[in-house]
């Protein structure tokens, strides 16, 4: 597969980009009419060049006037390689270090230098554009190469240049979450809706449904281009243009986002890195600010979260040249994950003075500042294990799979084995549908464990606590499969046993007093006296040495235990006169497998108050079947 490395130009007004991307591609890229009466570039244009059967170069031109820089940034999210383009009539100017401050926010870290206009410029002209151009990068200046878009000198050293660092690039995952930030839409006739973007990751082609952000509007992919060619497929790297079916072009808009259904969500505030320029004026607290995100512009404030060391107290000013933790809120919300880079330029005046990369696009409004910092740090490390562990650990009943890809931005595959190497390390318990934080599903544990405890303690004759207070007491608005883990990891453990809907420790059984014991004993002695005769509850509870309550509790305790067999709410009878009866019936069987309810109460001695729940109780047990006004003993 052809790898596709999108080299984004960068320079001040009238040094040459255009001229030059026209040079090396053959393209035109002013297409407003504007653009091509005022001879400067006002939007972005686009070219490629097929440097080789497996490495093309796409080109986006961006316009160099400091009133356009906004335009310029929407073009710059997703560029590998930065073609910083100076004039050697002119060498470095205010945009050459706008744009290239830009491109470093944004994370751009190869770069080629055009020293251009040489046809201009005398031999030390040319000297001082290149020691000027040197000293922009310090000890590693990248390539650069005197050249002329008029005279073709130099095109060819700058071609080899560029495709030596087209080959270094690393190619963009292609099997990441679709992601195509749109930075022009229109209409074309006959076709509808179509938008443009470089896609940052994943796949897409006709049939496709994907979803715009920030709306979250789910539409049909029509047709794919890639370079103005109908394409089967467009992959990581490539400048494509999407036909959409289902939505109108004026729902449509520059700074959008197109993404796979359900994977990424749209939010109004962010923590991040933030980097001050060096040269920037100081940055207050709250202060209002211009956000560059993907191909996005709005308009926002800064809020920083760093704290004083000695007095704990919230910073209120960033200095220029320092970096800090903050968090940006904004108007308007936007598709941000963990790792994007962002540019901030300065309310008014509007000037670039600062960028950096979000952290966590879902982060607790309260947190203590010390765990806060911890986990900003991990997410900072670039790390997929350790940003996993950092995001799960605020949460209470941890984050589900589909929450996992949202808040950190990368397919479920990667996500689950990072996830199965963390729980290895102890760091995370795996469920089905689920992370959770190591130390959260041991306190949850232990919850249940002490909620036993105490419900043992104040109800010692019941044989267990019912599990549907158990889990709504603690755990209010926990999902239903993590209570339900929860339980089975104890139960596995032998430590809580899960009767139903009952759940009790190992270690609980029924511990009665001394007024309960002798309750107890007299409540089984009535009951084997009685026989098949027995007397309601209620008789025989009004003369024990208990209340009510706990006389009903020891009724169930026996019920439970199987000592007596419960024919009715109110009528029960002792095990061991219901197996003389199963005796008594085995021989009739042999003479005469029917009864009736005369036969009972001749057999047995029975009034009718007790012969019919009786026999009542012996079909349920299986030992006889009614038919008709007779049962069958089976």
């Amino acid at each position: 597969m052809r790898k596709s490395v999108i080299v984004g130009t960068a320079g001040h007004i009238d040094h040459g980009k255009t001229a030059l991307v026209k040079a090396l591609t053959g393209v035109e890229t002013d297409r407003l009419a504007e653009e091509k009466r005022r001879g400067i570039t006002i939007d972005l244009g686009f070219a490629h060049w097929d440097a080789s059967p497996d490495l093309r170069l796409s080109f986006i031109d961006v316009p160099g006037h400091e009133r356009f820089v906004r335009n310029m940034m929407a073009g710059a999210s997703g560029v590998d390689v930065a073609l910083l383009v100076i004039a050697a009539d002119e060498s470095v100017k205010p945009q050459t270090l706008e744009h290239l401050a830009i491109c470093r926010l944004l994370g751009v870290k190869e770069y080629v230098i055009a020293l251009t206009k040489t046809d201009l410029a005398d031999t030390d002209m040319v000297e001082v554009a290149r020691l000027e151009a040197e000293e922009l990068f310090g000890d590693a200046p990248p390539p650069i190469i005197p050249v002329s878009a008029r005279t073709s000198e130099g095109l060819a050293e700058l071609c080899e240049a560029l495709v030596d660092v087209g080959r270094r690039v690393r190619r963009k995952d292609e099997q990441g979450l679709l992601r195509l930030p749109v930075d022009r839409a229109f209409v074309k006739k006959g076709f509808g809706a179509v938008v443009t973007g470089t896609l940052l990751g994943g796949s897409v082609k006709p049939g496709d449904e994907v979803e715009v952000h920030p709306a979250g509007r789910k539409v049909r992919v029509r047709g794919v281009q890639v370079h103005s060619q109908s394409a089967e497929l467009a992959w990581a790297g490539e400048r494509a243009a999407i036909n959409l079916a289902g939505i109108e072009v004026s729902d449509l808009a520059r700074g959008m986002t197109l993404a796979a259904p359900g994977t990424f969500v749209s939010v109004e505030r962010a923590d991040c890195e933030l980097e001050l320029l060096p040269g920037a004026p100081p940055l207050e607290h709250g202060a209002p600010l211009h956000l560059h995100v993907g191909a996005a512009e709005t308009t926002g404030r800064v809020l920083l979260l760093e704290r004083d060391p000695k007095t704990g107290r919230r910073r209120r000013l960033l200095e220029p040249g320092a970096r800090i933790f903050a968090r940006l809120e904004w108007t308007g919300p936007l598709p941000v994950v963990w790792g994007d880079r962002f540019v901030v330029r300065r309310f008014s005046p509007v000037e670039t003075i600062g960028g950096g990369v979000i952290l966590d696009n879902a982060s607790p409004r309260r947190e203590p500042w010390p765990a806060h910092q911890a986990r900003l740090r991990a997410l900072l490390s670039g790390e997929l294990e350790q940003a996993l562990a950092a995001v799960s650990a605020p949460a209470r009943y941890g984050l589900s799979w589909d929450r996992l890809v949202t808040r950190l931005g990368r397919p479920g595959e990667p996500i689950r084995a990072a996830a199965a190497r963390l729980s290895a390390a102890g760091v995370v318990r795996v469920l089905p549908d689920r992370v959770v934080a190591a130390d959260r599903w041991v306190a949850s544990l232990s919850v249940i464990e002490q909620r036993l405890a105490a419900y043992h303690k104040e109800n010692s004759l019941q044989p267990g606590a019912p599990r549907g207070p158990l889990r709504t007491g603690p755990f209010p608005g926990a999902p239903a499969g993590f209570f339900e883990a929860l339980l089975q990891e104890l139960a596995a453990s032998g430590k809580v046993v899960v009767e139903g809907e009952t759940v009790r420790l190992a270690t609980h059984g029924l511990r009665r007093s001394t007024q309960e014991q002798e309750a107890h004993d007299l409540l089984l002695a009535r009951y084997d006296q009685a026989g098949l005769e027995p007397p309601r509850f209620s008789e025989i509870a009004a003369d024990l040495p208990v209340d009510a309550g706990r006389a009903r509790l020891l009724l169930r305790n026996l019920l439970r235990e199987g000592a007596l067999i419960a024919m009715t709410p109110e009528l029960a009878v002792a095990r061991s006169a219901l197996a003389e009866l199963e005796k008594t019936l085995a021989a009739r069987k042999a003479d005469n497998p029917w009864l009736t309810v005369g036969d009972l109460k001749t057999l047995a001695g029975l009034s009718r108050r007790h012969a019919i729940p009786l026999l009542e109780l012996l079909d349920q047990r299986g030992l006889t079947r009614r038919e008709g006004d007779r049962r069958r003993i089976l």
